[in-house]
């Protein structure tokens, strides 16, 4: 694992480099160059297949709608995003640390306020939608609630490697879908299924849209390693947790790093 950067036929600056440098956790871990835009991979059958077997990705309709879900952010679990959208809500309002116990308890007031029914307008006029039955609302508490242990264990295991600073927190995992993003316009091109036209505007896209989400690559990349690992690790902290962590140190070390070199914002 290591960085490994075109010197020549590459961006290096930019926008177009600027969301190169979104996907670069993956390509060092993954051994290609991070500013490579005509991406080869491992060839076109073996892009092809890849995308078959872990994206179910077979056809061109199937890659823009796979990439248009990324950039979207709607590719991981909206019960992550409430989660951390309401302890950032709660930093913003009362000036920084949030207290695990009091984001529990904010989980369970929200969650029973809006199953209890709320009025709403439509074009048909006002409407109060009807409230949930209380085991579904009992069971969707306890899983947020088991949520945030997950989050915050995974948070303090982040300080203690150096991913995140002392008394820092993780505000999205939007990282982990745009970071894909830029990589998944790259490996729609290396299977045929985009033109380079298509592949720049989304790479730049994921880097407009990480920069709206985020203060900086150290916090984009604490995003995305979270979101990683909600997706795959079960809290092992194991290879998808560790190679992204050793590719997080590369990345913010190594004199040739675009997250040294590119300004976030």
């Amino acid at each position: 694992m290591r960085l490994r950067t075109l010197g020549v036929g590459g961006p290096l600056h930019g926008p177009v480099a600027h969301g190169l440098a979104c996907g670069a956790l993956l390509c060092v871990k993954n051994g290609f160059a991070w500013n490579a835009m005509a991406w080869h991979g491992s060839g076109y059958s073996e892009e092809r297949r890849q995308l078959r077997e872990w994206w179910g990705v077979a056809t061109r309709e199937d890659w823009l709608s796979a990439l248009g879900d990324l950039l979207a952010s709607e590719s991981h679990s909206n019960a992550w995003e409430f989660a951390l959208g309401l302890r950032r809500t709660i930093a913003r309002d009362f000036g920084g640390h949030v207290d695990t116990g009091y984001w529990r308890q904010a989980v369970d007031n929200v969650i029973r306020g809006s199953s209890e029914g709320v009025t709403v307008i439509t074009d048909a006029g006002v409407t109060k939608t009807e409230p949930r039955p209380e085991s579904e609302t009992e069971a969707r508490i306890e899983g947020v609630q088991r949520l945030i242990g997950r989050i915050t264990r995974y948070e303090a295991r982040m300080r203690a490697d150096g991913v995140l600073d002392e008394n820092r927190y993780v505000s999205s995992a939007d990282a982990w879908d745009l970071g894909r993003a830029s990589n998944m316009a790259r490996w729609g091109l290396g299977a045929l299924f985009g033109t380079l036209k298509e592949t720049e505007s989304a790479v730049v896209q994921s880097g407009r849209k990480a920069a709206l989400s985020y203060r900086s690559w150290q916090d984009f990349s604490a995003g995305f390693i979270l979101g990683r690992c909600l997706h795959f690790d079960e809290e092992e902290f194991g290879s998808w947790y560790q190679d992204m962590v050793d590719a997080h140190r590369i990345l913010m070390t190594e004199p040739g790093s675009p997250w040294l070199n590119i300004p976030f914002r």
